[in-house]
C-alpha cells in the first residue's frame, strides 16, 4: 500500500480497524435482520469524524485524500457492508458539487453532510436503466424563479436519512445538469422502499420528481455539462465501491480463517486439510491482487491521470468479482453453518452480490477496459 514516509495511512487504518470492530461489528447482524438503519455506526463515524473525511476543511470536512477514504470504506465494510454504504454514498453524491458547484451552494449543502446531521444520495439510475446514462429521460426545464424537474430515479440508496438528492436530469436534446433538490422541497417523493437481498440496512427506494421546482442557483456549475461532471466524478467514486467489495471480501477471508482454525473433524484442525488450505491461499490471492489494483487506480486518480478512469472499471471489476468469490468459498468452508445467519459470511455473500451490479455493471466495466485497450 503506498504510504507516507511517515506511516499516516496505517496509523489511519488502525484506526479506522479498531472504530470497525469495537463500536461497528456488534451490530452488524441486528442492522441486517431487522433492516435497521445504522444510526449507531453514524454515530461512531461523527466521533472519528469520518463523515466529513473527503470534504475540504473550509466546508467542514477533514480534506482526507482518496486513499484515506478507501482504506475508511475497506475497514467498515470487513464488518458491516451496510454500514461501509451508508458512509461513502454522501461522499459520491456531493463529488461534483464540491468540484464544479458555486462557492454559495457548497455552503449551503456540504456543511451539514460533513458533521453527519443528514446525508446525500446520488439519482442517476432510472426505471430504463442504469448504465445507459445518455438514455436518461428525468428532465430539468429551466422556467420563471428555477428549475423544474419531472422524473423518476430508481434503487436510491440511504433516502430518508438523506436531505440532499444530487439529480442528474436531461436539459438539452443531448445535454445534462446536476441539480441538488432537498427533501422538503415541493413535488419531490420517495417510493416504496425496496425489499433487498443484501444492504439491508441502507434504505433504497425511487426518488420522484412531479413539477418539482428549485431556485436557480441549486444547478451544479454549467447545466449543459452535467454528464461531463458524472463521467469525472466516476473515477473517483468506482474506487470507493471497489473498496466497500474489498472489505467484504477480507471480512469473508477473516471469519473463513478463523473458523476453519478452530473447527475439528476427523480429529483435525479443518485448517490442516490440503483442499482446505488451497482454497484459503486462493482466497487470499484474489483479496491481495484485488487490493493492489485498487490502490493502483487510486494513484492515479489522484495524480489526474489519463488513465484513471480505466482503473477505476479494472479495480471495480476484479473487486466485486472477488467479494462474490471470496464470500462464496466462506461459505463452504463454514459448511451447513455457513448457510445459516449465525455466521456473518452468509451475510457477506448476499452483501457482496451487488458491487457486481451497481456502479455499472461488471459487463459495462469490461467494455470501458476494451474500449481503453483497443483504443477507440
Amino acid at each position: 500500500m503506498p504510504v507516507d514516509n511517515n506511516g499516516i495511512h496505517e496509523d489511519f487504518r488502525a484506526q479506522a480497524r479498531r472504530l470497525a470492530n469495537e463500536k461497528i461489528k456488534p451490530h452488524a447482524a441486528i442492522v441486517d435482520e431487522e433492516e435497521q438503519f445504522p444510526m449507531a455506526s453514524i454515530d461512531a463515524f461523527k466521533k472519528m469524524e469520518l463523515n466529513g473525511l473527503p470534504f475540504p476543511v473550509e466546508l467542514g470536512g477533514a480534506g482526507g485524500d482518496l486513499l484515506s477514504q478507501v482504506i475508511a470504506v475497506e475497514e467498515i465494510a470487513r464488518v458491516c457492508g451496510s454500514s461501509a454504504l451508508v458512509l461513502l454514498i454522501p461522499w459520491a453524491a456531493l463529488t461534483p458539487l464540491v468540484w464544479f458547484g458555486s462557492d454559495d451552494l457548497k455552503q449551503k449543502v456540504v456543511p451539514s453532510v460533513a458533521a453527519g446531521k443528514c446525508g446525500a444520495s446520488f439519482c442517476l439510475t432510472e426505471p430504463g436503466g442504469g448504465s445507459d446514462l445518455p438514455g436518461l429521460k428525468t428532465r430539468a426545464e429551466q422556467v420563471g424563479g428555477g428549475w423544474l424537474l419531472n422524473g423518476q430515479k430508481r434503487f436510491i440508496s440511504n433516502v430518508g436519512w438523506s436531505d440532499w438528492y444530487a439529480i442528474l436530469a436531461r436539459t438539452a436534446e443531448k445535454s445534462f445538469g446536476v441539480f441538488m433538490v432537498h427533501r422538503d422541497d415541493a413535488g419531490i417523493s420517495i417510493g416504496r422502499h425496496e425489499r433487498k437481498m443484501g444492504m439491508r440496512g441502507s434504505p433504497t427506494a425511487d426518488v420522484i420528481l412531479e413539477d418539482c421546482l428549485i431556485p436557480e442557483d441549486r444547478v451544479v456549475g454549467d447545466p449543459f455539462k452535467g454528464y461531463e461532471y458524472m463521467m469525472q466524478t466516476l473515477s473517483y467514486t468506482r474506487p470507493l465501491v471497489s473498496a466497500q467489495a474489498l472489505g467484504l471480501a477480507q471480512g469473508a477471508l477473516d471469519e473463513a480463517v478463523r473458523y476453519t482454525s478452530e473447527r475439528t473433524q476427523f480429529n483435525s484442525k479443518v485448517s490442516r486439510f490440503q483442499m482446505v488450505r488451497g482454497m484459503i491461499a486462493d482466497m487470499a490471492i484474489a483479496v491481495e491482487s484485488s487490493r493492489t489494483l485498487l490502490y493502483r487506480a487510486v494513484e492515479l486518480a489522484e495524480h489526474n491521470d489519463d488513465r484513471a478512469r480505466c482503473f477505476a472499471s479494472m479495480a471495480k471489476t476484479l473487486c466485486s468479482d472477488t467479494a462474490m468469490s471470496v464470500t462464496t468459498n466462506a461459505v463452504q468452508l463454514h459448511g451447513g453453518y455457513g448457510y445459516t445467519k449465525d455466521y456473518p459470511v452468509e451475510r457477506m455473500m448476499r452483501d457482496a452480490k451487488v458491487s457486481q451490479i451497481w456502479e455499472g455493471t461488471n459487463q459495462i466495466q469490461r467494455l470501458l477496459v476494451a474500449k481503453y485497450v483497443y483504443q477507440d
